[in-house]
């Protein structure tokens, strides 16, 4: 499975926003991690319609998380970013070429679409195990605890 460059940004901005005291400005996040300012936008516009967070404006404005990070898995940012479709998408290629399987035969999908299927089931099952504040206790673990209180220094 591959997944955009906008899911790795998504998943960093909502493990910071976990540290942020108030809502965090696009521009902000952008700059702390160095990336585009205009694509990240568009990755938190794609949070916020997933109601994963949500912007307000002003001088105090930016970005939070709608709810805790406990009840945020990994999963429903990546299909916020990338969206719900599975990993394969089967064309039924038993059907065509010269020794075809007559589409009336083909009530079950094939082999290959199962296995692919399973596949991608047990990767969602995955994603799904994982919330932002599992990967923010994994930050805190790999890099002591001091990061968080930097990033929300650095933020404010």
């Amino acid at each position: 499975m591959r997944m955009s460059g906008g899911v790795e940004w998504a998943l960093h901005c909502c493990v910071v926003l976990t540290a942020a005291d108030r809502p965090v400005p696009a521009a902000r996040l952008a700059e702390l991690h160095d990336v585009s300012g205009s694509y990240l936008a568009k990755v938190l516009q794609s949070l916020s319609r997933a109601g994963l967070v949500h912007s307000s404006q002003g001088n105090a404005g930016g970005y939070a998380l709608t709810r805790s990070a406990e009840e945020i898995s990994v999963l429903d940012v990546v299909t916020a970013v990338d969206g719900p479709a599975p990993a394969f998408t089967c064309t039924e290629i038993r059907q065509r070429g010269p020794l075809a399987t007559p589409a009336a035969e083909c009530v079950t999908p094939c082999a290959i679409a199962r296995a692919m299927t399973a596949a991608d089931e047990a990767w969602r099952a995955a994603l799904r195990a994982v919330t932002i504040a599992d990967l923010a206790r994994d930050v805190t673990d790999d890099y002591g605890p001091r990061t968080f209180a930097a990033i929300r220094g650095w933020l404010g």
